[in-house]
């Protein structure tokens, strides 16, 4: 296992993806931000789900994902949703 998982929330099949669409290190992660990675591993694995979005924002926090603030959980609760919307 690489950089990525020794962060919160990462395991080495999320690391997989991240570094499948060009996410290697804690800096890219930071960088590009939970949402457009997670858009990113969305075109690679349909299932990726709400659970996905909040673990790439836990791990861009240094939190366990269940540790995010109410605001953030709605923020990207919304956009995920926007993005099943936008889909459709």
């Amino acid at each position: 296992m690489g950089e990525l998982s020794k962060l919160p929330n990462i395991g080495k099949v999320l690391e997989k993806q991240l570094n499948d669409v060009g996410i290697d290190t804690a800096d890219d992660l930071i960088n590009i931000g939970s949402k457009e990675a997670w858009l990113k591993i969305k075109e690679i694995d349909e299932s990726a789900c709400l659970n996905r979005l909040m673990a790439l924002e836990g791990a861009i926090q240094n939190i366990r994902w269940h540790n995010l603030s109410d605001d953030d959980k709605k923020n990207l609760k919304d956009f995920y949703n926007l993005q099943k919307i936008n889909k459709s």
